[in-house]
C-alpha cells in the first residue's frame, strides 16, 4: 500500500483536530458531570479495605492508570484484570474493598464473574461506562456516565476520546480524595521516594548533619579557637551561640574581613550576626534556592527557638538530586 506524502502543515493540523476534539469532549464532561460522582467518592473515602479497579483491552490500560494514582495519592488501590479474576483472582477483592469497572459500552463480557462476584458479596461497585442502561450499569450501585460524545479517530471507532474522558475521570476521583484528606506534600514523598520528584520534596532534617559535626561555638570564644572548629569539621562556619540560641554566623568572608587584630577578637565582633537560617522541617529545595541566592556554602538549620540542631552544604542538596 502506497504511504501518501502529506505536508507538515496537514500532518499538524490532524493532531491539533485531535487534541481540539478530546478537549472540547472534556470541556462538556466538565460542564455537564454525571451527579452521582460524589457518590462515588464518599464511597471510596469510606472504604475500609482498597479501590479495585478493572477492565479490558483500552479500558483495562485506564483502570491500571487511575489504579496507580489512587496508590500513589494515599488511597491503597490495584488492578485486576478481568481473565485472571475467573481463574482465582476474585479471591483478592474482599468485602471491604470497593469496584470500580470500566467499560465504554457497559457489555464487556470478560467483566461478568466480578460483577456476580460484588453482587454476591455486596461488595460496592462502582461503573464507568457511557450506556448507564447497559449490563455493567444497571448492576452497578453507582454509575459514573460518561458523555456520548464522537471519538476523535475519523472512522469513529478506536478508542481515543473515550478513554481520554476515562482517565480524566480517574484523575478527578483521586484529586477529590486528596483534598478531602488533606493530602500534604510530606505524604507524597512516602509515595514517590525515587527520582526527581522524590528529591524535590526531601526535608533538610533528612540530610543535615547533626550532633557532633555541627560546628559550635561559644559567643566568647577566640578566633584562634572558632578557627580551629571551622577547619575540622570542614563546612567553611561556625555557628556563635549565646544561653545555646545561635546569635550569628563566623564564615571564611568574616575572616577576610577581620585580618587585622583577628587573633585577638572573639567570634562574636566577628560573626555576622541574624544569619541566614533554615528550619529541620524546611524542604531541602528550599534551603537549595536559599544557599544559591545567597552565594553561600552552607546554612546552620535551627529549631523553633533558633537553637542550632544541624548543618546543611550544598553539596548535600546536589547529592541528593536537588537541583
Amino acid at each position: 500500500m502506497t504511504q501518501p506524502r502529506l505536508s507538515p502543515e496537514i500532518i499538524n493540523a490532524i493532531g491539533a483536530r485531535v487534541l481540539l476534539s478530546e478537549g472540547e469532549a472534556l470541556v462538556h464532561f466538565a460542564q455537564n458531570l454525571t451527579p452521582e460522582f460524589h457518590v462515588a467518592v464518599e464511597k471510596m473515602l469510606k472504604c475500609e479495605g482498597r479501590i479495585i479497579l478493572s477492565g479490558i483491552g483500552k479500558s483495562g490500560h485506564v483502570a491500571r492508570k487511575i489504579s496507580s494514582t489512587l496508590a500513589s495519592t494515599g488511597t491503597p488501590s490495584f488492578y485486576v484484570h478481568p481473565s485472571e479474576a475467573s481463574h482465582g483472582d476474585l479471591g483478592m477483592i474482599r468485602p471491604e474493598d470497593v469496584c470500580i469497572l470500566i467499560s465504554n459500552s457497559g457489555e464487556t463480557f470478560e467483566l461478568g464473574d466480578i460483577i456476580a462476584h460484588t453482587r454476591r458479596f455486596a461488595i460496592p461497585m462502582i461503573a464507568i461506562t457511557k450506556r448507564p442502561e447497559s449490563a455493567l450499569g444497571s448492576a452497578s450501585d453507582v454509575t459514573l456516565t460518561l458523555p456520548d460524545v464522537p471519538e476523535a479517530c475519523l472512522i469513529g471507532m478506536a478508542p481515543t476520546t473515550s478513554t481520554t474522558l476515562s482517565l480524566a475521570l480517574g484523575d478527578a476521583l483521586a484529586v477529590a480524595l486528596m483534598e478531602l484528606r488533606e493530602f500534604k506534600p510530606e505524604n507524597f514523598r512516602t509515595y514517590h521516594p525515587g527520582g526527581k520528584l522524590g528529591a524535590q520534596l526531601i526535608k533538610v532534617s533528612q540530610l543535615m548533619h547533626d550532633g557532633a559535626a555541627v560546628p559550635i561555638v561559644a559567643a566568647e570564644t577566640p578566633m584562634s579557637e572558632a578557627i580551629l572548629t571551622m577547619t575540622s569539621k570542614g563546612f567553611g562556619i561556625a555557628g556563635v551561640v549565646e544561653n545555646g540560641l545561635l546569635i550569628g554566623v563566623v564564615s571564611d568572608g568574616d575572616l577576610r574581613r577581620n585580618l587585622i587584630g583577628l587573633m585577638e577578637k572573639t567570634a562574636r565582633e566577628v560573626a555576622t550576626l541574624n544569619p541566614v537560617t533554615i528550619r529541620g522541617d524546611s524542604l531541602a529545595e528550599e534551603a537549595l534556592r536559599v544557599l544559591n541566592s545567597k552565594k553561600i556554602g552552607a546554612l546552620l538549620v535551627v529549631d523553633d527557638t533558633n537553637a542550632p540542631i544541624g548543618v546543611l552544604n550544598i553539596h548535600d542538596c546536589l547529592r541528593a538530586g536537588v537541583a
